[in-house]
């Protein structure tokens, strides 16, 4: 093995390394900005922002899953596929109030319609997984 290949490797997986650490920390900012606002996910973005750092930062990823708010949340869906039934309600409640938001804002019935379909898919997703590990 050549000398310079090892650090080649190293330079060459740096800015991938780089925009999974941006892409983790705009989740965990999108993630913050949905704790505050009752329409915008958090879940979904700290479960992007784990999986970002998995790839680029374990101790990152370690430090948002031992998050005494938030890391219940992501070891049990990462190792059960589970979510809460409490995530469960609030996620729901707020695809409805999205829908009901874009149908009386748009008044288009074929938005409407293709948005309805869409998050009525992920509903049934969502409520399909199991509540508990």
């Amino acid at each position: 093995m050549h000398p310079r290949q090892g650090s080649d490797e190293h330079r060459s997986r740096q800015p991938h390394r780089t925009l999974l650490l941006g892409a983790g920390y705009l989740s965990l900012t999108l993630a913050a900005i949905g704790a505050v606002l009752p329409l915008m996910p958090t879940t979904v973005f700290l479960l992007t922002a784990a999986w970002c750092f998995g790839r680029a930062s374990p101790a990152l990823r370690e430090r948002l899953l031992s998050d005494p708010r938030f890391g219940r949340t992501l070891r049990d869906w990462e190792q059960h596929g589970a979510i809460g039934p409490r995530a469960k309600r609030a996620a729901v409640l707020a695809m409805v109030a999205s829908w009901v938001l874009v149908t009386l804002i748009l008044y288009d019935p074929l938005i409407s319609a293709v948005v309805g379909v869409c998050m009525a898919s992920v509903c049934i997703f969502i409520l399909t997984r199991p509540s508990h590990p």
